[in-house]
């Protein structure tokens, strides 16, 4: 069961180096027009606002990578940020689009039950 929580967890870091890519790199080009069902002139005039944002999601990922990396010794970090995934999923539902919360929120929280459960008295 620690696999799959393990596997869950690099999920949901996959899926914030894919939200730092989108918001930072992305975010002016069609692609990330389309996923964020922006005009190409709101998109220029949010342009920093969203790579600040990509930034914070690339801090996410590596926080949750350093909890991998760290084996066994890694639960506390992994719980830290999967809490920090959450409440910025529910924050981003509650004030951006209800979307994030299935897109970020819910898996998150899906790891951090699995890491919960495998945790081994810790």
């Amino acid at each position: 069961m620690r696999l799959l929580a393990d596997g869950l967890v690099g999920l949901v870091a996959l899926l914030h180096v894919y939200f730092l890519v989108l918001e930072m790199f992305l975010w002016t080009k069609p692609y990330g027009r389309r996923v964020f069902a922006l005009t190409p002139e709101k998109a220029e005039l949010t342009k920093s606002l969203a790579m600040n944002q990509g930034l914070y999601n690339g801090f996410l990922a590596a926080g949750l990578g350093w909890g991998l990396l760290a084996g066994a010794d890694g639960h506390t970090i992994k719980v830290f940020f999967l809490s920090c995934v959450i409440i910025a999923g529910i924050f981003g539902a509650a004030t951006a689009s209800r979307k994030i919360l299935w897109v970020q929120a819910v898996p998150g929280a899906i790891a951090l039950a699995l890491v919960c459960a495998t945790s081994g008295g810790q």
